[in-house]
């Protein structure tokens, strides 16, 4: 985990805002780990410039107060909500995150208007096309 931290994954306005207890358990912890050296890490090296987690890993009682499915790969750590700081160049990553091949399992862009990327890692499960 050269360009980020757990706490960048633990943080979260909404869970401060509701007193919620947002630290991640250990298997979390692995599956960030595992999502940020596989993924996160690589597309950063190749951006050259800073990206910043949005969204990382959730509690379930965060994740429902924000509205995540049931099934939200948050829960595990195997997902994270990043940016750049806006939709130009996140679209930009985006275009990079596919041009890298990547071994994301989602990469999600266009359906929030790139305001930000939904990208995943999950090793046990098979690539999808970006959306």
């Amino acid at each position: 985990m050269k360009y980020f931290s757990f706490q960048e994954f633990e943080r979260s306005n909404t869970a401060t805002r509701y007193a919620i207890d947002n630290t991640m358990p250990e298997a979390a912890r692995r599956n960030v780990a595992a999502l940020v050296d596989n993924v996160l890490d690589p597309l950063r090296e190749a951006w050259g410039k800073p990206i910043t987690v949005t969204s990382g890993y959730r509690c379930q009682q965060l994740n429902k107060l924000v509205g995540g499915v049931a099934t939200s790969m948050h829960l595990t750590g195997h997902a994270a909500d990043i940016t750049t700081g806006n939709a130009v160049d996140n679209r930009k990553l985006y275009q990079l995150a596919q041009d890298l091949n990547l071994p994301y399992f989602e990469l999600i862009g266009k359906k929030y208007g790139f305001k930000w990327l939904h990208i995943s890692w999950n090793p046990e499960r098979a690539k999808r096309n970006p959306a």
